[in-house]
């Protein structure tokens, strides 16, 4: 079987990825965020919106390193398959953690437990449409408390974009923005240094030059122009740090699914540079 006859799941390679996530994210900025949370109840929960959502792994993360306590949330996701995949795997994952995952509607579940309870509303979509739907609710517009991108922002065009995510936030609302792409993709053990410089350079020139639309759609170092485009929009930094993936084998070799993740990457470094 060749390379371009192998079929990959998007969906998997989220799941595969949750993994490499829990090691990237920087804990110093997620106690800042847990720090700066407003208080919840059942009664007044906190409002929270991820763009981006996937399969869900990022709210199981919330909740299994117990940052929310009682959550309206919102989770947005362009692929309808990502959205059937987070319904098959919530009520396994819920029961696993010792939580009841009830079905409350077609994409929404309510997540109960002894200490935190959750109101989940997947919603499939493009991030531009529910911005405009939102804007012409006839009960007004939705604001959030907080609102999570994670892994997605370097696919946007930013400086035009960050705007209207900010809109969505009620004054004073937070917003945490993790693992964007910053101009480094290291492969080891390295082969030709000269060949393996360019074909990361390559790769990376097809991030800056990406068009989704008709409109500009990525930025290969997408981190560090961050913190200008937050000020540029009108947000306010609380804490940032280093979010880095890295792969390794162990004796074992890859642990949970990383193996998947790493030819899923390889494969999408493939495809980026043949067209």
């Amino acid at each position: 079987m060749n390379q371009d006859s192998l079929q990959y799941s998007f969906p998997r390679y989220l799941s595969a990825k949750k993994s490499v996530d829990d090691r990237a994210l920087n804990r110093h900025v997620w106690n800042s965020l847990a720090g700066a949370l407003p208080g919840s109840s059942a009664e007044s929960p906190l409002r929270a919106l991820e763009i981006g959502a996937g399969i869900g792994t990022m709210l199981e993360r919330m909740l299994e390193w117990e940052l929310l306590e009682h959550a309206s949330y919102t989770a947005l996701d362009a692929l309808p398959e990502n959205i059937a995949t987070s319904r098959e795997r919530l009520p396994t994952w819920a029961k696993e953690q010792g939580y009841q995952a009830t079905q409350t509607g077609e994409n929404q579940f309510s997540i109960q437990g002894q200490a935190r309870s959750v109101k989940l509303d997947f919603q499939v979509g493009d991030l531009f449409d529910f911005i405009v739907a939102n804007d012409r609710r006839q009960q007004g517009p939705r604001r959030w408390d907080l609102h999570i991108a994670h892994a997605f922002l370097d696919l946007m065009d930013i400086p035009a974009t960050l705007p209207q995510l900010f809109n969505l936030l009620r004054p004073g609302g937070l917003f945490y923005f993790t693992i964007n792409f910053d101009g480094a993709t290291l492969f080891e053990p390295t082969i030709d240094p000269v060949f393996d410089d360019l074909i990361q350079a390559l790769y990376h020139r097809t991030m800056d030059e990406r068009i989704t639309d008709g409109k500009p759609s990525g930025d290969s170092q997408a981190g560090r122009h961050l913190f200008k485009h937050i000020r540029d929009a009108g947000g306010q930094i609380l804490d940032a740090g280093a979010s880095d993936w890295v792969v390794f084998p162990t004796k074992q070799g890859y642990p949970y699914d990383e193996a998947y993740f790493l030819h899923f990457i390889i494969q999408t470094l493939h495809q980026a540079l043949r067209c």
